[in-house]
């Protein structure tokens, strides 16, 4: 078995499903949502692809600058080729295409949690993730210029009854204290 390792090489959107299919993140990842596969492959821009002639049979998907930091969104490896090598050195070669400063960040499936300080990753118990469908709230208090609430919001409102805070925050309606 010859394996070979490619940058940014075309994946199509069965080859992605196949190999997180056949490897454990199939089970977290929407593979039956073929819209949202195709679009997690074609606006990642950094993948590393392990091949066994034109069998994928491993990926590093990353989304980076390239200077700061690396998301690596999913690191797979066909159930068949795991404990081979094949995701250590998807990570190095990632590593290699980024600046020198630049950190690579992920988020570990739970089987796999106690792997990555074994291998020189830091945990860090800082990260946080916003679920789709939740909206972040509190933080900041909004303050209405030049006028008062009721009124400012009945001139936003129309005959709508939510206000889009993003449109009001871009128009320099509220400030922050």
């Amino acid at each position: 078995m010859e394996i070979s390792f490619k940058v940014n090489h075309p994946i199509t959107t069965d080859q992605f499903i196949g190999l997180l299919d056949s490897s454990t993140l199939g089970e977290r990842r929407p593979i039956h949502d073929r819209d949202c596969m195709e679009g997690m492959v074609s606006n990642s821009n950094l993948i590393v692809s392990a091949w066994d002639d034109s069998l994928l049979v491993g990926l590093a998907r990353s989304v980076t600058d390239f200077h700061y930091a690396c998301y690596l969104s999913d690191l797979a490896v066909h159930r068949n080729y795991q404990r081979s090598g094949i995701g250590k050195r998807l990570q190095s070669l990632t590593q290699e295409h980024l600046g020198p400063l630049c950190k690579l960040i992920l988020i570990a499936a739970p089987a796999a949690n106690s792997y990555y300080g074994q291998i020189g990753y830091t945990h860090n118990e800082r990260c946080w993730v916003l679920d789709p469908g939740v909206t972040p709230s509190g933080g900041f208090t909004p303050i209405v210029q030049g006028c008062g609430t009721d009124a400012f919001l009945a001139g936003q409102l129309g005959n709508s009854q939510t206000v889009r805070w993003g449109h009001l925050l871009e128009n320099g309606f509220f400030t922050f204290r």
